[in-house]
């Protein structure tokens, strides 16, 4: 057949059609044209063993045997049983069947395969007098059928299995795009050419490294198919074993094995994946041509100065209901970082959403539809020059997305009368209180289950919404869940008087251990509220919680209540609130001890922002629980100590991993070792079943003060907190 010209089919993922036309017609195919589910082509045996063994894009390359009609799976069988199977397939080769497409009586996909089995194993032992063996994983003969109505395609699957299976890949890691999609990516984002002026290549999300391997494959011009063990055609009896040889060795003479004038790296956080990009690389045969680094996003940056490049991601979607506000936190990062830092670049970024693509906050040039599998997705391209680049609405807070067209829905309409409620009767009690900042709803509703926190400006008659959607369980329909969302969003504004530019939802869900430490993005959008007559700086977008916990407002106030001539120690400091409180009681001095420079950062802002600074007020970056054995060795003593650790911590920083159930006793008994004589110690904690230790009052004074710390605004759930006032034996 090296002569004859062959009617073939290729495959290739939705939205890649032009880009596998390209590919295909230079690869000297014939007759080229887009269809609905690939494209068709005619040439020699040379076309169709280049396209399986050179297209970037393909899926995978049929050879066409006949059309026909048949109007019932009779006669599909008695038309595929008078092919010539024994011209395709020996008597010891083993054979595979599929079957695609919608036809009026074959409804059942297996039945179409099985039906064209018999009919390929009849004929064979009617020619033969043998019948070939099945092996569905790695046949020698694949055979195709598509239902078109009642037109039937029969085919032979040259490729044999998805040629995105480029033998690289041991494990793709979590949510890998396909290889032949992510070199249709970077085709599309133009990629070859910047290659060849010798750009850089960069994914800072790198994960298994996908991306970053196909576009070394494409710079070093490695044909995508010449590490694959298998294909189709090779138990084929028309096989051209000649040819085919020839073919592999002319693509791995072109093949380059270094890349001197190309920078292509891939950074992630996991190093653990890094270690599977790094193996694949090696079975790609790109290991000495690519670079990888354990790096944080915000810590990507070109690897020259000036210069151009191209920067491809492919960012997490937050298809799981808990993890959209981790995916959004993500996506502004990266548009930040984009126009920090690559100016001169080209970016390419899959996102999962068009509420994502917004979230990065750049207006892209080209938007162009792709498919990761079943999931429809964009492929957002930005020019970084600095004459093209835009932002989208300039100066917006980066609020929640609201749809106001679910505002009149029967649910919406019945959350809208709940938080009314909420809102007259708090707002009354808010305003005899003198309390500017407190929670209005708190999963009053168990079908809309939000806590909603109201913050007022300092400042200004601003006002905030910090809207948390406590993650619903995997029996909910997760359609359900977002439409309620919708709703409670959309209301939100007309009840509330808060523009939708200044609500910012936050989803909750089970924490790993030590996440409530974690930094999500790098807006740097603080504002200033007011608590008790103090200031405070409060960030709604990049951490998991705003910088002042509203349920220890009582807490404060009895902290600060007692502070005075005291010398006061808070442990786990976080952004130093109780610390202000006692600063603002007269405490003689305070010590604010916190394993994050970040916080305590935040902490010292928060103290200027009050007037206290000074010798009199220390701040110290240590594990809590190291720092208190150095205390005790150092004979250091407290009147006051505030003790309020987080549930879980496994910190990388921190020695081991911090269990506040389980090591409550000793962190308790420790913190009492440097408590001077008639001192206090104010103990809380957040974990919803925690229980305080018997031990512990038989060892010493202890007064559970939970009742009398829980806020008015959070009656709904008295286990927010439990408070326990310590004063030793």
């Amino acid at each position: 057949m090296s002569g004859v010209a062959l009617t073939l089919f290729a495959s290739c993922p939705r939205g890649c059609n032009d880009l596998l036309v390209r590919e295909l017609t230079e690869l000297g195919a014939e007759q080229v044209r887009e269809q609905p589910l690939g494209v068709s082509f005619r040439g020699g045996l040379a076309v169709a063993y280049r396209a399986c063994l050179e297209s970037r894009v393909a899926s995978r390359v049929f050879l066409e045997l006949a059309q026909f009609e048949a109007g019932t799976a009779d006669e599909l069988y008695a038309a595929a049983r008078g092919l010539p199977w024994n011209l395709h397939i020996g008597p010891a080769g083993t054979l595979a069947c599929d079957f695609t497409g919608r036809h009026p009586t074959i409804t059942h996909t297996q039945f179409g395969a099985l039906r064209l089995k018999d009919a390929i194993v009849d004929s064979l032992r009617d020619a033969t007098g043998a019948r070939p063996n099945i092996d569905t994983q790695r046949p020698g003969v694949r055979v195709h059928a598509h239902a078109q109505r009642t037109r039937i395609t029969i085919s032979l699957d040259l490729s044999g299995e998805g040629l995105h299976r480029r033998g690289y890949r041991a494990t793709g890691g979590e949510a890998p795009l396909r290889e032949n999609l992510a070199a249709g990516i970077l085709l599309r984002a133009g990629w070859p050419r910047i290659a060849a002026e010798g750009g850089e290549f960069l994914d800072p999300l790198c994960g298994s490294g996908t991306l970053v391997i196909e576009a070394a494959m494409i710079a070093a011009d490695i044909a995508p198919g010449l590490g694959r063990e298998y294909f189709g055609f090779l138990g084929w009896l028309g096989h051209d074993a000649g040819l085919w040889g020839d073919l592999k060795r002319e693509a791995a003479a072109r093949a380059r094995v270094a890349l001197p004038d190309t920078v292509i790296r891939g950074f992630d956080r996991d190093a653990q994946v890094l270690r599977l990009a790094a193996g694949n690389a090696g079975r790609a045969g790109v290991g000495t041509i690519v670079a990888f680094e354990v790096r944080e996003l915000a810590g990507a940056a070109p690897a020259g100065i000036g210069g151009s490049g191209l920067l491809c991601t492919n960012p997490p979607y937050g298809v799981r209901l808990g993890d959209v506000e981790v995916a959004r936190a993500v996506h502004r990062e990266l548009g930040a970082m984009l126009q920090e830092r690559f100016a001169g670049w080209q970016a390419a970024v899959i996102t999962g959403s068009p509420q994502l693509g917004l979230d990065i906050g750049l207006r892209a040039w080209r938007t162009h539809t792709v498919w990761n599998g079943a999931l429809e997705c964009r492929l957002l391209r930005f020019d970084l020059a600095a004459a093209r680049l835009r932002s989208i609405a300039p100066g917006r807070s980066p609020g929640a997305r609201i749809d106001p067209t679910l505002a009149q829905t029967p649910g919406a309409r019945m959350f809208a009368n709940r938080l009314a409620k909420n809102r007259d009767r708090l707002g009354a009690w808010a305003q005899r209180e003198g309390v500017s900042c407190y929670r209005l709803y708190d999963a009053d509703m168990p079908e809309y289950s939000f806590a909603i926190d109201l913050y007022a400006s300092a400042d200004s008659p601003a006002h905030w919404l910090y809207v948390q959607e406590y993650a619903a369980p995997a029996t909910i329909d997760p359609q359900a869940a977002q439409r309620r969302r919708g709703e409670a969003l959309a209301v939100l504004p007309e009840v509330t008087g808060v523009a939708a530019e200044h609500i910012f939802l936050r989803v909750r869900r089970r924490h790993a251990r030590g996440e409530q430490y974690e930094k999500r993005a790098a807006s740097g959008r603080f504002h200033v509220v007011a608590e008790g007559g103090l200031r405070f700086h409060v960030n709604f977008t990049d951490y998991l919680d705003t910088g002042l916990f509203l349920d220890h407002r009582v807490t404060r106030a009895r902290l600060r209540a007692a502070a005075a001539h005291r010398r006061f120690l808070n442990l786990f400091g976080y952004t130093g609130s109780a610390t202000v409180y006692a600063a603002a009681g007269r405490a003689r001095s305070t010590t604010t001890v916190d394993l994050s420079h970040t916080y305590l950062d935040w902490a010292k802002r928060n103290l200027a922002l009050n007037g206290a600074s000074g010798r009199d007020h220390e701040f110290v970056q240590a594990d809590c629980r190291e720092w208190l054995r150095e205390a005790a060795g150092r004979r250091r003593q407290y009147d006051m100590i505030f003790l309020d650790p987080p549930t879980f911590s496994s910190s990388r920083r921190m020695q081991g991993v911090l269990d506040i159930q389980r090591d409550h006793v000793d962190l308790i008994e420790a913190s009492l070792a440097i408590l001077a004589p008639g001192g206090l110690l104010v103990f809380s904690t957040n974990a919803q079943k925690f229980r305080l230790d018997p031990v512990l009052a038989g060892r010493h004074a202890v007064e559970d003060v939970s009742a009398a710390t829980l806020p008015h605004d959070f009656a709904r759930n008295p286990k927010i907190h439990q408070c326990f006032e310590i004063r030793r034996s």
